[in-house]
């Protein structure tokens, strides 16, 4: 199920692998490739490859850019396999976690747990995280890739209050299903989330908080693409999202939860997609000097 013009693209920063990883993915999910990799050429990072790519029908990006960010397990992606939809589907799921599994490290083993027949959560070769689960098919369709957020440390109880924020910023968005930890489930406190999943402009997220020592938070390595229109949509993101001023540089953002954002200019993926190498070096100078993106002044650059 191909998601039609995704607003909110997940965004992912490697230090030099992200083509070799884009066609790793590409190479085990169903119906995926990679649809555009173009080189930025003298970035403060030296030249970035930059790799856009679909799968299963999610969009994605990639840049390699140096080891500045690592991921870790505070956002993952659920892969829902469905057997409403699908008769091989847990012989997919079976197939998709061995190969996600060579050099990768499983967080929970693969396995019948309460909420599903079977579940897994593996960490692959490159520290990216997944979770891949059989769907119960009397559930609500969703799409096949959705990101998830795991409240952990300084954030852990947020998960909820996370939500409803995001449900406010996005305009078009809707509150799935949500489910709280029970009495008796220490060290996670009873009313926290233990599963939510929420719509922000077509694409679907989960959240939930975990209360167990976690190592790690919410960090740039993996951050959100918000494409926009005009001006006017670039302001109101950044006035509604940016909540750490240093963290504000070449359109991107970190929210009051330590989540990144990029708020990106719609017109953007043309100046680099199908700029000469001339223009994508004078939008890639100006877009440097740059916190929140002026489009106006883009443009400029890319007509030179």
């Amino acid at each position: 199920m191909a998601q039609t013009n995704q607003i909110i693209i997940p965004h992912l920063w490697y230090d030099k692998e992200a083509k070799e990883a884009a066609e790793f993915y590409a190479s085990i999910f169903p119906d995926s490739r990679i649809t555009n990799a173009t080189t930025l050429n003298n970035t403060p990072s030296g030249d970035s490859h930059l790799v856009s790519f679909e799968i299963w029908g999610q969009k994605f990006m990639a840049i390699s850019a140096g080891p500045l960010f690592k991921f870790n397990p505070s956002v993952s992606f659920f892969v829902n396999f469905d057997p409403s939809r699908d008769k091989d589907a847990a012989e997919k799921l079976n197939e998709v976690w061995n190969k996600l599994s060579e050099g990768g490290i499983a967080l929970m083993p693969l396995g019948k747990y309460p909420f599903s027949e079977k579940y897994g959560w593996i960490q692959d070769k490159y520290g990216l995280s997944w979770q891949l689960i059989l769907m119960n098919p009397e559930g609500e369709e969703k799409p096949a890739i959705v990101p998830s957020l795991l409240f952990v440390g300084d954030q852990y109880g947020k998960a909820e209050e996370a939500i409803h924020y995001y449900l406010s910023v996005f305009k078009n968005a809707k509150m799935g299903t949500i489910a709280h930890y029970p009495k008796g489930m220490e060290p996670d406190k009873e009313g926290t989330v233990m599963f939510s999943d929420f719509m922000l402009e077509n694409q679907w997220f989960a959240a939930m908080d975990s209360a167990y020592e976690h190592k790690f938070s919410f960090n740039e390595a993996i951050s959100f693409m918000v494409s926009c229109d005009t001006q006017e949509e670039i302001d109101y993101y950044w006035e509604k999202l940016s909540a750490v001023p240093e963290a504000e540089q070449c359109g991107w953002l970190k929210d009051k939860f330590g989540v990144s954002w990029q708020i990106v200019p719609t017109a953007m993926n043309k100046m680099m997609g199908k700029g000469t190498p001339e223009q994508m070096k004078r939008v890639t100078n100006a877009f440097l000097k740059m916190k929140k993106f002026d489009l106006a002044a883009l443009q400029e650059a890319y007509e030179g």
